[in-house]
C-alpha cells in the first residue's frame, strides 16, 4: 500500500522514527529501520536515516509498506459532546491566531499508543476551529495541568514554534515537593540522560527556580525552565532528593503514590511579545492541588 503524508507544524523537528511511531499502532522499531534503509519510506523521494528531524512541509512516502492488521493507523479520538464542551470551558484566552487553555491533569496533548483522549483531537471538532485545523505548537506532559497554546493557522504555529525554540516563551511552574529544599533560589544545571533505541543521549538542562513557601514536610516552588527537556523539572527535583508529589516514575519511594495520586506540577504562566504586543497568561491552580497545600500548611498568595 502506497501512502503520503505531508509534515504540519506539529512534527516539525521531531525525528522521523518517533513521527512514525506516532503514525501507527505497534510498530516495531526495526521494521522502521529496516523500511528506511531499503526505500519503502522516503523523506521528500529519499532515503534516509532514523535519526533524521522533520521540516515544515517535508514529504513523507510509504512504498508497498505493509499496513497489517497489528500496524495500523491511529485512530483519532471522538470526543462526546460533554467533553468538548468541558474543555472549551477552561480556554483563558481565544483570538484569531491561537488560543490558551487551562489544560486538566491526565489528558495528552496529542494522540499516542497508551492515550487516546487528547486535546489536539478534542478542538478539532470544537466549533472554535471550525474552519482550520489545530495545531501543537510546544509539548506538556499529560500529568501536568496548566497553560498550554493551540495555533488555529499555519503561519501562526510556525512563529511560535519558532518562539519556543528560540527560547522566547517564557514558561513559569508551580510544584509542591517532597521535604525542606535548602536553598531559596538559584539554578539547576544538570546532564540529563535519555534513550532513543539502544542510544544514551546526555542533554544539559537549566532550570531557575525559587522557593514560595517550605516546611519540614514539604516545599512550594516556583521555576523557570530555560532549555525545554523531557521531563526536566521532575528529574531536576528527583536529582536534589525532592521529587515532585505525585511523581511515581522520579521517586524512589514506592509508597510515594499512596500520598498523593495527582502529580502536583502545574503550568501557572507563559510570556512572550508578539510583534511589541506582550501576552501574559496565567492559568488557575487545580482543587486538588490547593487541598494538598492546605494539609502540608503551605501559603500561595495568588490562590
Amino acid at each position: 500500500m502506497n501512502k503520503s503524508y505531508i509534515i504540519d507544524s506539529s512534527s516539525v523537528d521531531m525525528r522521523i522514527d518517533r513521527w512514525i511511531r506516532n503514525l501507527l499502532e505497534n510498530v516495531p522499531q526495526g521494521l522502521i529501520e529496516k523500511s528506511l534503509r531499503n526505500g519503502k519510506i522516503k523523506l521528500n523521494d529519499k532515503k534516509v536515516k532514523s535519526s533524521i528531524k522533520l521540516k515544515l512541509n517535508d514529504k513523507v512516502d510509504f512504498f508497498d509498506f505493509i499496513f497489517e492488521k497489528k500496524i495500523i493507523e491511529k485512530k483519532k479520538f471522538l470526543p462526546s459532546k460533554k467533553i468538548l464542551k468541558e474543555n472549551e470551558g477552561l480556554i483563558i484566552d481565544n483570538n484569531e491566531d491561537f488560543v490558551v487553555v487551562n489544560k486538566q491533569a491526565g489528558i495528552s496533548v496529542q494522540g499516542g499508543t497508551k492515550s487516546k483522549k487528547n486535546l489536539i483531537d478534542i478542538f478539532a471538532k470544537s466549533k472554535i476551529f471550525e474552519n482550520t485545523k489545530p495545531f501543537s505548537v510546544h509539548r506538556l506532559d499529560k500529568d501536568t495541568s496548566g497553560v498550554f497554546i493551540i495555533a488555529k493557522n499555519r503561519n501562526c504555529a510556525k512563529l511560535l514554534t519558532t518562539l519556543f525554540r528560540l527560547r522566547k516563551i517564557h514558561k513559569t511552574y508551580l510544584a509542591i515537593c517532597l521535604g525542606e529544599v535548602e536553598k531559596n533560589s538559584g539554578d539547576w544545571i544538570n546532564d540529563l540522560i535519555k534513550y532513543e533505541g539502544k542510544n544514551k543521549i546526555i542533554e544539559k538542562a537549566n532550570t531557575k527556580y525559587k522557593v514560595l513557601d517550605k516546611n519540614s514536610n514539604a516545599t512550594l516552588i516556583e521555576m523557570n525552565p530555560i532549555t525545554g527537556r523531557k521531563h526536566q523539572l521532575r528529574k531536576q527535583l528527583s536529582i536534589i532528593g525532592h521529587p515532585i508529589y505525585g511523581d511515581i516514575k522520579y521517586s524512589s519511594d514506592k509508597n510515594f503514590k499512596r500520598l498523593n495520586k495527582e502529580l502536583m506540577l502545574h503550568s501557572y504562566q507563559i510570556r512572550f511579545i508578539i510583534n511589541e504586543k506582550k501576552y501574559t497568561y496565567r492559568a488557575l491552580i487545580p482543587e486538588y492541588f490547593k487541598k494538598l497545600l492546605k494539609i502540608k500548611r503551605l501559603k500561595f498568595l495568588n490562590i
